[in-house]
């Protein structure tokens, strides 16, 4: 018998741009990103979404070090 998994909806944070999300979505294809009134969130069980807000969180910080060319 199959466990049905339960799906977690996560708001993507301002400034997340679509290059950081492209790489998101290939590095876990298991989430999606899904429409609502109040803008884009990504959909998928619990673990994934903490791994996809640290990329995310790395991803800027990364993006944050290189403008300032630290």
């Amino acid at each position: 018998m199959e466990e049905k998994s339960t799906k977690y909806e996560m708001m993507i944070p301002r400034g997340v741009h679509g290059q950081i999300l492209a790489k998101l979505l290939e590095e876990y294809p298991e989430i999606t990103i899904k429409q609502s009134d109040d803008g884009p969130y990504l959909l998928g069980e619990k673990e994934k979404l903490e791994e996809a807000r640290d990329y995310i969180v790395k991803a800027l910080n990364d993006r944050i070090q290189q403008l300032s060319g630290t």
